[in-house]
């Protein structure tokens, strides 16, 4: 071999250790950063556990979407998820979770639903006192022939027509009111007011709310207003009928008053709520879990242990089997845990007991390029071409099957996450980002590590008995 192939090799020999230097560095940049994190109480990037693992309450509501258009329902459950987290924050919940959830696509009825999360709340009833604050504001037309009629009717069959005589059947009176699509949805903000001191009519001081929508919604108000001059617009908060004043002329600007015979105490309640948000669509509560801190801490210390067991086995393992490679894998997948602790603690991913389940799976998943790339080093090996050329081979190789393998895993957690529910969607994201990761580390961190190893035969010294032990079998 020439001297300028003699330095060639050993400049690339040098170049590949710098590599792998440099891989090790950022692997402890990361370690540290994560064990930073985890040790200080006041740090900037802490983890965010799920309410199984912290403790509080899990509340469930369905949403009566049964009078507005499919076309709206989309939107409406976004309005009413904003309005539902701008009351949770209010109260200081710590990290709230509120989402929208639509019940399977297979299903006969569907509905949607909104889950409410509250850390660290474990007092549910206060939780649904709080939340339950939010008012549901509408204002309905009102059908005059239908109010003027009494609240039931009876006709009188002839005796002719039955058994026993003749017999009253009561006929049930149709519905007064007549939805016009003004809700608080187009709500934009709301003040107390006394009627006495802008002189507005009505009663000397009387507390009232003065409310105002926004442009969508001031336009649909005078639209209304124009349309029925000389009827009465009846206003309901949470299904309750406050008022329903007449509508004497076009009411433009895009405000209005709800005027009900309030206290001043209340009015101030109704217009602090109202601007909190007021509920476009009526919800129901349909289930409530409460999680004690100690049972979230019993869950926490659990899967923390299952995945410290599950990490050393699979390192135990690829030591035994595969020797100096293994030890270059354990390597990897240490890696591998740090860069997704840390990236759960930037993104942030709440940490649930399900996910934590796909954590500790994904362990596993993360030495499955590995093997491949170990298996196909080895017959390369045996055939030989020294370590490196026989890294290069294998994971030129064995490329082919960790892509089909992962992205294969990875359609499924997109599948899981796309149509499961909450704890479903939890697991799957987890799972998701570990396959990715795993497959990031495996192409880089150890073919890195790997390449570095000094160059060795099948039977070439220490390094190559090394090898040798592993890949003789």
């Amino acid at each position: 071999m020439s001297t300028s192939e003699t330095n060639t090799n050993a400049s690339v020999k040098w170049l590949r250790m710098f590599y792998a230097l440099i891989v090790l560095i950022i692997g402890g940049l990361i370690g540290q950063f994560v064990y930073l994190n985890t040790t200080n109480d006041s740090a900037s990037y802490p983890f965010k556990l799920g309410l199984d693992l912290a403790g509080g309450s899990h509340l469930v509501y369905e949403a009566d979407v049964s009078e507005i258009a499919p076309s709206d329902v989309g939107e409406l459950m976004n309005v009413l998820r904003d309005v539902i987290e701008r009351r949770v924050n209010t109260f200081g919940v710590s990290e709230p979770i509120v989402q929208v959830e639509q019940s399977s696509f297979v299903s006969d009825t569907p509905s949607e639903r909104l889950v409410v999360e509250l850390p660290g709340v474990t007092d549910v009833e206060t939780a649904i006192e709080e939340i339950g604050k939010t008012p549901l504001l509408e204002f309905k037309l009102v059908d005059e022939a239908a109010a003027n009629a009494t609240a039931t009717s009876t006709i009188t069959l002839d005796a002719s027509s039955t058994e026993d005589g003749a017999v009253s059947v009561p006929v049930e009176q149709p519905n007064p009111f007549i939805t016009t699509g003004l809700t608080g949805r187009y709500l934009e903000g709301a003040q107390l007011e006394f009627l006495g001191s802008n002189n507005q009519g009505g009663l000397a001081n009387e507390p009232v709310v003065s409310i105002r929508f926004n442009s969508e919604g001031g336009q649909l108000f005078e639209d209304i207003t124009r349309a029925h001059v000389g009827e009465n617009l009846a206003i309901f908060l949470d299904g309750q009928l406050v008022s329903a004043p007449r509508i004497n002329e076009v009411i433009a600007g895009g405000t209005a008053i709800i005027s009900g015979n309030f206290t001043p105490d209340e009015a101030r309640d109704l217009a602090e709520n109202l601007n909190f948000g007021a509920l476009p669509v009526p919800i129901e509560l349909k289930s409530t879990q409460t999680i004690g801190a100690t049972l979230g801490g019993e869950v926490l210390g659990k899967g923390i242990e299952a995945g410290t067991i599950g990490l050393g086995l699979v390192m135990l393992f690829m030591l035994l089997w595969y020797r100096l490679p293994g030890i270059v894998a354990g390597v990897a997948l240490l890696m591998y845990v740090v860069v997704m602790l840390a990236l759960f603690q930037l993104i942030p991913v709440t940490l649930t007991a399900a996910g934590l389940a796909g954590f500790v799976l994904s362990l596993g998943m993360a030495v499955d390029a590995n093997v491949l790339v170990f298996e196909r080093m080895k017959e390369e090996y045996r055939d030989g071409k020294g370590s490196n050329e026989a890294a290069q081979i294998g994971f030129a190789r064995a490329w082919s099957a960790i892509r089909d393998g992962n992205v294969t895993s990875i359609l499924s957690a997109i599948i899981l996450f796309w149509f499961g529910t909450s704890m479903v969607k939890g697991f799957a994201l987890v799972f998701g980002i570990g396959v990715i990761v795993s497959m990031l580390t495996a192409l880089t961190v150890t073919r890195t590590l790997l390449m570095a190893l000094p160059r060795t035969q099948l039977d070439g010294g220490i390094m190559g008995k090394l090898f040798n032990s592993g890949f003789k079998r």
